[in-house]
């Protein structure tokens, strides 16, 4: 039988960093990543080119909620 592929699970610093998804409104590209609250410097993890990347990006960091930024 196939097993689903185990993500391995991260963390990250949730005191100064939050996840977004920072996505074009000209071309459609999205990559998800932590801009820190601070300083607002965005940090890239992943380019995301389908759904199914985005999920993964989720279940690895233990993300709920990703809100959009433009």
């Amino acid at each position: 039988m196939f097993r689903k592929k185990q993500i391995p699970q991260k963390d990250y610093d949730r005191e100064n960093w939050k996840p977004i998804l920072k996505c074009s409104i000209c071309n459609g590209e999205r990559v998800a990543g932590f801009k820190n609250i601070h300083t607002g410097e965005f940090r890239e993890e992943l380019f995301i080119q389908e759904e199914a990347q985005l999920e993964e990006f989720r279940q690895r960091y233990g993300i709920t909620e990703l809100p959009k930024e433009y």
